[in-house]
């Protein structure tokens, strides 16, 4: 069922990237991030596409806020489990600067959601298939590239218990088109 799961949420990310749309590609960025979970040794690896709005809001001399739609799909792999997982989030960013600067430091928060192929890793039951994904972090763009560093929950919200949820601390490096 795993290998299975897995091989559903990468075709449906593959199939997202490649979705044309009249002038350029549907997606506006490719991104991968490894990080490790806050009270254990739970491994993460991450690959994501994001859509980003061209809209910026409350424009000025600070910077302005804007936002995009991430999907994404993801292996924790603990000292005796792995369990992957499939999300979507809205964004909401506020970068720092002008729009015409070469670097651009932004920060960041989202919640959506997310799917996982097991309740159990390791010593921890997350109670159900369905879980929100919370994010903060911060990071810069540069030309093509964007990094970040990100601090990530996932938990069913107390929808069912028992509800031990996961803290991640994440670096992504993502490309952008």
């Amino acid at each position: 069922m795993k290998t299975r799961f897995a091989i559903f949420s990468t075709v449906c990310l593959l199939g997202l990237s490649v979705w044309a749309e009249e002038g350029g590609y549907f997606i506006d960025s490719l991104s991968f991030g490894a990080g490790i979970s806050r009270h254990d040794e739970i491994g993460i690896s991450r690959f994501g596409v994001r859509k980003d709005s061209d809209y910026q809001f409350l424009k000025n001399s600070t910077g302005w806020l804007s936002g995009y739609y991430e999907a994404s799909a993801g292996c924790w792999t603990g000292q005796d489990d792995t369990i992957y997982n499939v999300a979507f989030s809205p964004v909401i960013v506020y970068y720092f600067g002008d729009p015409t600067w070469i670097l651009k430091p932004y920060i960041e928060a989202g919640i959506g959601v997310s799917a996982i192929s097991d309740t159990d890793l390791d010593s921890r039951n997350f109670s159900t298939i369905f879980q929100f994904e919370d994010r903060i972090g911060m990071g810069v763009q540069f030309e093509h590239l964007d990094m970040s560093v990100r601090y990530m929950h996932y938990s069913n919200g107390s929808i069912s218990q028992p509800n031990d949820g996961i803290d991640i601390f994440i670096a992504t490096l993502g490309y952008r088109f």
